[in-house]
């Protein structure tokens, strides 16, 4: 256990010290977003008493040290381009992100787990063959194609559902009425990171479960006389659902970033459009604390797996040994 925290904790310094500095690699600076208008209007003292205001003309050894106090102290500043304290944009699109990614990571789990353990109880019949079809193709589409093609059809032309936005912004509504219209909205880039994740859930759910099927445990169970559903369920599903866990706990972890390109699509206020919105503003405090969120989270979760994983593993003690 000591040396798992040990381990997740060394990952952590690293990814603290990368976060800062990779957003100073990209080319362009924060000048225009800082100013508000064109840099090469100001003179050469006002850029100077700009980037002195910023910290941005000090040693970047120094420029980290700010970073550090800043982080520990959680006074994390103001974005350059928004004018506002960072904690307060990140708690601003922090629900929405939760909302969309949460419930998308729990529907693709469900589905896709399902599908896949169907598709491996039925692999010598032809009603199979449509489904891994089905399922690989779909896909292997791009998400923002995806993405790109529900907001045509069900957005546009039926008008079933909003195009944008994650409420409807000219209306107040409250109690039910509001919850409907936060899931009408929901509903077109739920169904896109659905549709786009599915495939991962499918596959490890099959060909886990097909292997489960082929192993001596399940074949004496048979030969017990057990019944056909309880070797199914307590003997093929419980042992192959062993990495279908560790795959959605990959997911949890990487649920706050990888929704950026169907936010995008679909102008949904989560994190995913915050980190967007840092990154072409060049906003190095914004972008530094929308990354850091993602990447902890992301730790987080793998560390909560690796604790929880000799739970439903026995055979994987907590020390890592088997």
């Amino acid at each position: 256990m000591k040396k798992r925290v040990f381990h997740y904790t060394i990952i952590l310094v690293v990814v603290i010290i990368i976060n800062f500095f990779i957003p100073r690699l990209l080319p362009g600076t924060p000048l225009k977003s800082i100013v508000g208008e064109n840099p090469g209007d100001l003179t050469a003292a006002e850029k100077m008493g700009i980037l002195e205001a910023y910290h941005l003309n000090e040693p970047m050894y120094k420029q980290f040290g700010y970073y550090l106090k800043e982080l520990f102290t959680l006074n994390w500043g103001n974005s350059y381009a928004k004018r506002q304290p960072i904690s307060e944009l990140i708690r601003s699109r922090l629900g929405w992100t939760l909302l969309l990614a949460g419930c998308s990571t729990l529907l693709s789990t469900i589905i896709g787990t399902c599908l896949g353990a169907v598709s491996a109880l039925r692999r010598k019949k032809r009603k199979d063959v449509p489904v891994v079809l089905a399922t690989t193709v779909v896909s292997s589409i791009p998400s923002f194609w995806i993405a790109i093609i529900l907001l045509a059809v069900f957005g546009v032309k039926l008008r079933w559902f909003p195009i944008y936005g994650a409420y409807d912004m000219w209306e107040s509504y409250t109690g039910l009425a509001r919850a409907a219209d936060i899931l009408k909205h929901l509903a077109l880039p739920l169904f896109t990171l659905v549709i786009s994740s599915l495939m991962a859930f499918f596959s490890t759910s099959r060909y886990s479960t097909l292997r489960v099927m082929e192993e001596d445990y399940v074949k004496m169970a048979r030969l017990r006389g057990i019944t056909g559903s309880r070797v199914t369920f307590c003997y093929v599903f419980r042992n192959a659902l062993i990495p279908v866990f560790t795959l959605f706990m990959m997911d949890v972890g990487y649920m706050l970033g990888g929704s950026v390109l169907v936010e995008t699509v679909f102008s949904y206020p989560g994190l995913g459009t915050l980190m967007k919105e840092a990154v072409m503003a060049r906003d190095y405090p914004l972008m530094q604390y929308t990354f850091l969120m993602s990447s902890v989270v992301t730790i987080a979760a793998l560390f909560l797996s690796d604790i929880l994983y000799h739970r439903i593993d026995p055979r994987v003690e907590v020390n890592g040994n088997e």
